[in-house]
């Protein structure tokens, strides 16, 4: 089993390098948004929501799909709205913030109920579907692997909360952006590391699970 073809699963996982950049201009946006209207929330908000309206349009046009547009837009349209209402500009990164609670918590969950999310992705993504499931190997592979995906999050976690119980916007919107495709990519990168490694030498392959009863 080679690097690329380990990777290559797991980068269709955020849509690769292009899905995780659109997902950071609308907040970026609103940061210049914000300082640029003399920190006025509502402009920031504004500047956001068209950003990301328009971002969302492009990426229909290159075929995304609508559901997971439509989702993106609704997220920051959510960052606008509880800003406008707290009336704390930090606020409009607090829906990422509790994101990321979430999604660390749902992988971490996954894994020790031995469903890990990677294999459940990477099932979907290479057309396995759950036969991986009766693998031992391939479920402990998963598992370890997903720890890096539960690293991601957690110290997203750590960052943004910190950036954000200090109040500190614009460095809420650089860490949205560096903390994006340059982590994104190397967590693919780890993970899938770490679940060539832990697949035994004379397995098959993540395409040919061991089916054991």
């Amino acid at each position: 089993m080679t690097d690329q073809a380990t990777e290559k699963p797991l980068r269709e996982l955020l849509g690769g390098r292009r899905g995780a950049v659109d997902a950071s201009i609308p907040p970026a946006v609103f940061v210049l948004g914000w300082l640029v209207s003399g920190q006025s929330i509502g402009w920031g908000a504004l500047a956001a929501v068209v950003a990301g309206a328009l971002v969302g349009a492009i990426r229909l046009r290159r075929g995304g799909r609508v559901t997971a547009v439509l989702a993106s837009v609704a997220a920051v349209a959510a960052g606008a709205l509880v800003a406008l209402y707290t009336g704390r500009a930090q606020d409009f990164f607090l829906v990422q913030l509790l994101s990321n609670v979430a999604s660390a918590l749902a992988w971490a969950v996954s894994i020790l109920v031995r469903w890990p999310l990677l294999g459940v992705v990477v099932g979907l993504v290479i057309g396995q579907r759950t036969r991986w499931r009766r693998d031992p190997d391939l479920v402990r592979a998963y598992g370890r692997a997903s720890w890096v995906w539960v690293g991601q999050y957690t110290l997203r976690v750590i960052v943004f909360g910190l950036l954000w119980w200090s109040g500190w916007v614009v460095a809420l919107g650089v860490a949205r952006i560096a903390l994006s495709w340059p982590l994104v990519a190397l967590t693919v990168a780890a993970s899938a590391f770490v679940l060539k490694r832990e697949i035994p030498q004379d397995h098959p392959g993540l395409r040919h699970p061991r089916m054991r009863t």
